[in-house]
């Protein structure tokens, strides 16, 4: 799984075969460090991403998943609770 650290917080992103179909779907998982060095808090849990998207391969599910991470980081720390 692709994982990336921006600004403290560590993304994985993936691609992964959809079910009954040829396609593939874009999969984002976003962390942020918590007070605990060892630990980081899964502020946005893993889920499929562009579901409106056809996908006809791998590599173009990650690249799709790379790029809503992004958007989804960004909505992150313009939210309240972010850190």
């Amino acid at each position: 799984m692709p994982t990336k650290t921006v600004d403290g917080y560590e993304i994985e992103y993936t691609a992964e075969p959809l079910e009954g179909c040829d396609q593939w779907g874009a999969y984002v998982a976003i962390f942020m460090p918590s007070d605990n060095p060892m630990h980081m808090n899964n502020v946005y849990p893993k889920q499929r991403v562009a579901a409106d998207v056809a996908l006809a391969t791998e590599a173009a599910a990650e690249a799709e998943a790379e790029k809503s991470a992004v958007e989804i980081l960004t909505q992150l720390r313009t939210a309240p609770h972010a850190g």
